[in-house]
């Protein structure tokens, strides 16, 4: 049966300073994929006549909002408040499609016609969120609008709760990076629209994808009631390439889902908020996370070691959240098996080819300890090297293994050696933590993936040496994560092309 919702607009502000830069500004939006073009009068520093109004106005053969927003409701507009709201009644009588006017604006000074009752906070999500949405539904306007600061993602979901329950159009919208999934959503929750701007410079609220990123990177356009959402937790994320991965994987593998950036700050409780949050909501149909630093401890506490599984309870991280039906979790660490697949594939062998093979580990933080309990585990004869002999010794006690310090590096004797320093990564890229390679090594492995070919690497395979790349590690995980959560095989291809065209734009 037909999809019979109203369609979501995808709503481009212009926030051009004058007439002819707005006018260039609706014609791109409407060429990279627009709906709806937001006219931002408060952001225009001359004053227009009614000719210059209409003609911005029938300038693009789009919907239109006109907008001009006070500064009391984040806007740029501080002149006379008469002024404004007759700007805006010449806006409605000259042809604008809606009018945009804020909660505070009394009744009987509202525009007549097709209005969008707003309300904007940009410090906070309100503390009467509830009360605001149910003044703003209850009003004679045609749409209700509400803005808010989140706080954190769950705050984003508050919004989307707004969206579920109002009974007349309405765009319920987080700002700053951290509301992202209520712009991305809307459209699952048949808003009247969202918006995304057309550049990064042109936005006119924290937060605003842009238009590429929504149509492109999350496939806004395929978003439906059924789809299932995902997402990578962590502090930062914005860097993060798994959202490009695991869309372009799902896009190739015709399943009707995707996959956001999820801002958490650190600390167990912001952690458990958020999580909390998502169960309360069966409705979103949210089936999994990835969790990167610095939650990947908070993940193993929150979902239980008696749900995950053993590797990673050993390692005391889980990097793979997913989340059933029923609402039981279960957590997985991707993690050290991407690092071990990769290696033994490049080597010909299986996990178990790895015991009493020697081993070099360079490094013992969490990159370190998730790939020694992992050779370990597999009996592998590894050694520890570490700046902090300290740490080494810990780590090595703790699974069995020698340690030494980094100053001990030159006597390396291993088979295998593994990078988990940062020693290459990008800018450093002239850096390496071994001068040269040692005669007996045969296989170099260096987790860093920015940049792919790291000078580690170059030495390893001028000295004839088998070599083991961070894009392998970082494909292998995601791929594992995919199937974890589908339970379809992953378009490997795909999901290491869009690792190497990320790496490489990024250069």
């Amino acid at each position: 049966m037909p999809d019979q919702r109203p369609k979501t607009r995808l709503i481009c502000p212009l926030t051009a300073s004058d007439v002819p830069g707005m006018c260039r500004a609706a014609d791109a939006a409407l060429a990279a994929g627009a709906d709806t073009i937001e006219i931002r009068l408060d952001y225009l520093t001359e004053p227009l006549d009614d000719a210059q109004l209409a003609g911005l106005i029938g300038h693009a053969a789009a919907e239109t909002i006109v907008t001009c927003r006070p500064t009391s409701q984040g806007g740029r507009y501080d002149g006379d408040e008469s002024a404004r709201l007759s700007l805006l009644r010449r806006a409605a009588e000259l042809g604008a499609d809606w009018i945009d006017v804020e909660l505070t604006t009394p009744p009987a000074d509202r525009p007549k016609g097709a209005t969008i009752l707003s309300h904007h906070d940009f410090d906070r999500c309100p503390g009467d969120l509830d009360r605001l949405a149910d003044e703003l539904a209850a009003s004679e306007a045609a749409v209700a609008k509400l803005a808010f600061a989140a706080d954190g993602p769950e705050d984003a979901l508050r919004a989307l709760d707004v969206l579920r329950s109002c009974d007349k159009p309405a765009i319920a919208l987080a700002m700053g990076e951290a509301g992202l999934p209520s712009r991305i959503l809307a459209a699952k929750l048949a808003a009247f629209g969202t918006f995304a701007a057309l550049d990064r410079a042109a936005g006119s609220a924290p937060g605003q994808p842009t238009l590429d990123e929504a149509l492109n990177l999350y496939r806004w356009r395929e978003l439906t009631p059924r789809t299932t959402v995902f997402g990578v937790i962590g502090c930062p994320v914005a860097h993060s390439m798994s959202p490009a991965v695991h869309n372009a994987a799902f896009a190739a593998a015709g399943l009707d889902a995707v996959y956001l950036p999820l801002l958490v700050q650190p600390g167990e409780d912001n952690f458990r908020r958020f999580i909390d949050a998502l169960l309360e909501r069966p409705w979103l149909g949210w089936r999994g996370l990835s969790v990167t630093i610095p939650h990947k401890e908070n993940a193993l506490a929150t979902v239980g070691p008696g749900r995950c599984d053993e590797l990673a309870v050993t390692i005391g991280a889980v990097n793979t959240v997913t989340i059933d039906p029923d609402g039981s979790l279960r957590g997985d660490n991707t993690d050290y098996a991407a690092a071990i697949d990769a290696l033994c594939e490049a080597m010909g062998i299986t996990r178990d080819g790895l015991a009493g093979r020697a081993v070099a580990v360079l490094g013992a933080g969490g990159a370190a300890r998730a790939l020694v309990a992992a050779l370990a585990h597999y009996y592998a004869d590894v050694t520890i090297y570490n700046r902090t002999v300290s740490r080494a010794d810990r780590l090595g006690e703790e699974f069995s293994c020698a340690a030494a310090g980094r100053d001990a590096l030159p006597g390396l004797d291993a088979e295998i050696v593994i990078n988990c320093t940062s020693i290459g990564m990008h800018p450093n890229v002239d850096a390496t933590p071994l001068e040269r390679i040692p005669p007996m090594v045969r296989v170099v492995f260096d987790t860093i993936y920015n940049p792919v070919d790291t000078l580690l690497l170059r030495r390893a395979r001028q000295a004839g040496c088998t070599c083991v790349t961070g894009v392998d590690m970082f494909v292998n995980q995601a791929i594992a994560q995919f199937e974890v959560w589908t339970d379809t095989a992953a378009p490997r291809d795909v999901m290491r092309n869009v690792v190497l065209d990320k790496l490489n734009a990024r250069k």
